[in-house]
């Protein structure tokens, strides 16, 4: 592993450690400072059942065990899922997504997520463990493979993969290639207005609902937004993974993010010639011999086809020299004769 490699991993981690320290800290000079307050305004200072001490990490963990390794056997399928590149896990895995992460728990991250974090406008370790936990692995497998959690984690992403699943083929509409290509810029413009409105009016909640439908999962809305989620999804059963393609902001960041993916997907000299992958990507990522980082969510289409011999131009070619030179190789002969 290279020294960028690791100073790259080393940043991500402490990033997230940073987070965490920082928010136990906040934690334990609120609760000093209160406690100070109340010495002042009770002289007598008899002990009292309303003291609130602050949790320790450990009682925090402890607290939320079986929520922490449900999630560890969740990431756990989507990493093995990964690295073997098998569909069936992928759609077991986009499943769970939506099942565990989406209607059980709706532990989505979004864009207020990311306004909380550059704001430093934080939730308390005790309130928001899982949060930093599930933001935590979203940034590192960002940087260490791309936007694997677009791909794979997050509930609304993975509901349109598998509305694509079951969407006839007949009802798609592919999209001008160059239009594709301006329409995907379309997240940045969003991630810039929504952060700034958000930096303006100090008050994210009142306006995310509008530019995320993340909220779904809670099943807890007013009518224009499910007028407006309805519309969305119908749009998204002619035009595959609409949102998350064109219009999601929390993609964006994780976009801008994946400029500084290590383990980045391999290409072949072949590639400047060879179209197969590009047909075969649903999410617009390839053109020519060059995968778009910040539009590629890992899906492993154009992996699957690099690994398959017979499908693959490059093994191809490979093959065919090897024939040629088996060919034209003069026969050897036998020792002795």
């Amino acid at each position: 592993m290279s020294r960028r490699v690791r100073w790259v991993i080393v940043l991500a981690l402490c990033l997230v450690a940073g987070l965490a320290a920082s928010r136990i800290h906040a934690q334990t000079t609120r609760a000093t400072a209160i406690a100070a307050q109340t010495a002042a305004n009770d002289p007598w200072q008899f002990p009292s059942d309303d003291d609130d001490k602050p949790p320790t990490l450990g009682q925090i963990v402890r607290g939320q065990a079986v929520d922490l390794a449900l999630l560890t056997g969740f990431v756990v399928l989507a990493l093995v899922g990964f690295f073997r590149k098998s569909e069936t896990l992928k759609t077991i895995t986009l499943v769970a997504s939506v099942a565990y992460i989406g209607f059980y728990k709706s532990a989505l991250i979004t864009i207020v997520n990311v306004y909380g974090m550059l704001s430093w406008n934080l939730p308390t370790l005790r309130d928001g463990f899982l949060t930093y936990v599930v933001f935590g692995f979203m940034l590192a497998s960002t940087i260490l493979w791309g936007r694997l959690y677009c791909g794979r984690v997050c509930a609304f992403g993975a509901l349109t993969q598998l509305m694509d699943k079951v969407v006839p083929a007949r009802l798609r509409v592919d999209l001008p290639k160059s239009l594709e290509r301006r329409a995907a810029y379309i997240k940045y413009g969003l991630l810039a207005a929504v952060l700034l409105v958000f930096f303006i009016t100090r008050n994210p909640l009142a306006y995310y609902r509008y530019v995320e439908p993340f909220w779904m999962f809670s099943r807890h809305a007013t009518a224009l937004e499910w007028t407006g989620l309805g519309v969305l999804l119908v749009a998204t059963v002619f035009v595959r993974n609409l949102y998350c393609r064109f219009l999601c902001p929390l993609g964006a960041f994780l976009g801008l993010v994946s400029n500084l993916t290590v383990f980045r997907i391999p290409r072949w000299s072949e590639c400047k010639t060879c179209k197969i992958c590009e047909k075969a990507c649903e999410w617009g990522a390839i053109q020519g011999p060059k995968i778009i980082a910040s539009e590629c969510v890992r899906c492993d289409d154009c992996e699957r086809i690099y690994a398959d011999t017979k499908k693959c131009v490059h093994w191809l070619v490979i093959k065919k020299k090897s024939d040629l030179l088996a060919r034209n190789s003069p026969p050897t002969v036998p020792a002795g004769m």
